[in-house]
């Protein structure tokens, strides 16, 4: 049985009288790289925020690591290295960006340097030298990354990760994710709205509309076929009135995968995220 490190139950937030989360329920599990799906304003921040901490929620409980009292909660917060949001000095370097989170985080010295070197090798900054105001888009979603996994977190968050990347930073994000999990063993969360990546970096997905996780699928879920007719006729016209009735035969039956594009607009309608 999978063992679960963050839970939520029947979570639920408003910021006065707009509802965000309506009762979220939704389960990561121990070397998940789970994928938060939905729509601007759905509420995936928002999930995010109740996890880290950093609001309070109206209703329910969250748990991690199996622990749900704030004691607990507050250790194991810990083990969580996040990227919700970016706050880098425009005027420092990267180096020196991560010195002062590194400082914050318990690292000092020699061991500050070395950890600041390890994570700067991961997103391929380690010789980069000019200031954070001058990076490209991808360059300050690398060094957000960087940050997040100061100190080897258990688990690491993105929100949104890939977002306004070109091809090939969305590539680079997606292989890192990956050599994150495999290579060192972290559960991730990460939210997109590029549903196509996603299908191709997760192995589960929380699909959230309106304020609630209305499906938790795996991958195995999407590989779900469906059967789909083909027919070889000479005279199709004639055989769009006929087909319903006897006579026609089916030369060739195919299977079609479900991509997580046509599972998500199925369940939620719409075309557009």
């Amino acid at each position: 049985m999978s063992e679960a490190l963050i839970k939520l139950e029947d979570v639920k937030k408003a910021y006065g009288k707009h509802e965000v989360l309506k009762g979220v329920n939704m389960q990561v599990n121990k070397g998940d790289i789970y994928g938060l799906i939905g729509k601007n304003g759905a509420g995936k921040t928002t999930i995010f925020k109740m996890v880290l901490g950093l609001s309070r929620m109206d209703n329910g409980s969250v748990s991690i690591c199996g622990s749900t009292n704030d004691k607990e909660l507050y250790k194991n917060r810990n083990k969580i290295g996040f990227l919700v949001g970016q706050k880098f000095y425009g005027y420092l370097t990267a180096r020196e960006n991560l010195k002062y989170y590194a400082i914050a985080k318990g690292f000092h010295g020699k061991t500050a340097k070395e950890e600041i070197d390890r994570v700067l090798e991961l997103v391929n900054l380690k010789d980069v030298k000019q200031p954070f105001r001058k990076y490209s888009l991808g360059m300050q979603q690398r060094l957000g990354i960087a940050n997040a996994i100061l100190g080897s977190p258990e688990i690491l968050i993105l929100d949104e990760p890939t977002n306004g990347l070109d091809p090939q930073g969305i590539a680079d994000v997606r292989n890192m994710i990956h050599r994150f999990n495999e290579e060192f063993g972290m559960t991730v969360i990460v939210s997109s709205h590029i549903l196509g990546e996603l299908e191709h970096t997760a192995h589960r997905f929380g699909i959230v509309n309106e304020g609630i996780v209305v499906k938790e699928i795996t991958e195995a879920d999407l590989k779900e076929t469906e059967p789909v007719i083909e027919i070889a006729l000479s005279d199709i016209e004639r055989a769009r009135q006929v087909l319903a009735e006897a006579g026609i035969q089916i030369t060739r039956e195919i299977q079609e995968r479900t991509s997580l594009e046509d599972f998500y607009f199925r369940l939620i309608g719409g075309g557009n995220l």
